[in-house]
């Protein structure tokens, strides 16, 4: 889904009046999101690293948990930064539509941080689009029965996912 501002804040009000989003004030599940999600993705880099013996899954199996691991990864991280500003998520796409309308600032919010020397804190839409690339090559890898991954594309989808974290964390003021 291509990332539009206004088109996600219209979806997110729909998303709440479904109950898809809700309000939540389980401040206390941001850490243990953030500690699946970082965990999850240690698990996603191992998965990657593995060489596989003969009495193994093929390494093309173990890329499809690779990538399946490093989006739920991000999934756990966003789902932290959408409590914190007070909502909680019921699925996968309530989790990509809450993050692009919560998290990516209108350009007045945007000058106001790059004023306050605060950059870190801008959650840019490439973020969104890391988060809907995974997730779908999440769905693929999971429901495909012939697709194929290079190492590259692998390693391109972690490294979207590492980024992804990291700059949650910056938002969050965690580490």
């Amino acid at each position: 889904m291509q990332y539009n501002k206004e088109e996600y804040k219209d979806i997110f009000d729909e998303y709440l009046n479904e109950g898809r989003i809700v309000n939540s004030s389980n401040s206390f599940k941001i850490k243990l999101f953030l500690e699946k999600s970082e965990n999850s993705l240690l698990i996603a880099k191992h998965n990657k690293e593995i060489v596989p013996n003969n009495d193994q899954a093929t390494k093309l199996h173990w890329n499809y948990w690779a990538i399946t691991i490093s989006y739920y990864s991000m999934l756990y991280s966003a789902k932290a930064a959408i409590l914190s500003k007070g909502y909680e998520v019921k699925d996968h796409m309530s989790a990509q539509i809450a993050l692009g309308h919560l998290l990516v600032p209108d350009k007045i919010e945007k000058k106001d941080l790059e004023l306050l020397n605060q950059t870190y804190k801008i959650f840019e839409d490439e973020y969104v689009t890391y988060f809907d690339d995974a997730r779908k090559e999440s769905h693929a890898a999971r429901y495909s029965a012939l697709k194929k991954y290079t190492q590259k594309r692998v390693e391109e989808v972690l490294l979207n996912a590492s980024k992804f974290i990291e700059k949650i964390k910056l938002i969050l003021n965690t580490d």
